[in-house]
């Protein structure tokens, strides 16, 4: 009997099918995606901090002609406010419209056909993004003591600060971009939130009325400024700071699965 005379099922049965490639772990998944796009967003995203930290040192410059130097909690609130700002630019409104773009350009499909999970490419972008925020929010946040009379001292608390608050802003950020029906709309959300940062992170809490003060407190990034700004005063109350801290860490562990969710959601469609 010939091979040409064997049925068609038959044959497929008799060869064995070829064993598939074990799945990538998350963690070597991860680095792989961060090292991609760290070195994508190098040559783009350099000009863009640079605009994100000119911006709050301007911040700066103009609330200085509005608060009064010294220990005071507005002059901690304003520095404090307009550091995490260079992270909302980046991590919140940068990502939103990166995300945006690969969703509505199918530059998703590119990500989907690549043997990774789903949360080692939002990570690995979100965590390359943020990457780039530290430098900027350490010049920022000297400027801004030396602006205002603060101590210089408490500055690596930004260590914690930023890597925390970036990854909730940047879950946040991957999440407007991912959901986001249009790219114009990712865009829109992204400057919403960066705005958001802005005018309820740097302006000092006294002068803003109680409605105002809870959309403050449903912005992520205003535990990392209430954890930066606790640590210019003389007696920082290090109890409160890290619970500062943990509720951004709290809120990116969240944002972040969300953002995953997103991703595989944007990814079936």
């Amino acid at each position: 009997m010939t091979l040409l005379s064997v049925p068609p099922q038959t044959r497929r049965s008799a060869v064995p099918p070829a064993p598939l490639a074990p799945a990538a772990r998350l963690l070597p998944a991860l680095a792989a995606v961060y090292r991609a796009q760290l070195a994508r967003a190098k040559v783009a995203r350099i000009p863009l901090l640079f605009v994100a930290t000119f911006q709050s040192v301007g911040i700066l410059v103009m609330m200085r002609g509005v608060v009064d130097a010294g220990q005071s909690s507005a002059a901690r609130s304003v520095v404090a406010g307009s550091s995490v700002l260079v992270v909302a630019f980046v991590a919140l409104n940068l990502l939103a419209q990166y995300f945006g773009k690969l969703r509505a350009t199918g530059g998703l499909d590119h990500y989907a056909t690549l043997p990774v999970p789903a949360a080692s490419v939002v990570l690995g972008a979100a965590a390359a993004y943020a990457s780039f925020t530290l430098p900027g929010t350490v010049v920022t946040a000297g400027i801004g003591a030396v602006m205002f009379g603060l101590p210089l001292g408490q500055l690596w608390v930004l260590l914690a600060v930023v890597p925390l608050a970036g990854a909730a802003l940047s879950g946040l950020g991957a999440a407007c971009g991912l959901l986001a029906p249009r790219q114009e709309i990712a865009t829109m959300l992204g400057q919403l939130g960066m705005s958001a940062a802005l005018l309820l992170g740097v302006l000092p809490v006294d002068h803003l009325p109680q409605p105002v003060l809870w959309l403050r407190d449903l912005l992520p990034s205003t535990y990392g400024v209430e954890a930066f700004a606790r640590t210019f005063a003389p007696h920082p109350d290090w109890g409160m700071v890290l619970a500062d801290l943990g509720v951004c860490a709290a809120v990116g562990v969240v944002s972040l699965a969300l953002a995953t969710w997103a991703y595989r959601r944007a990814v079936a469609r």
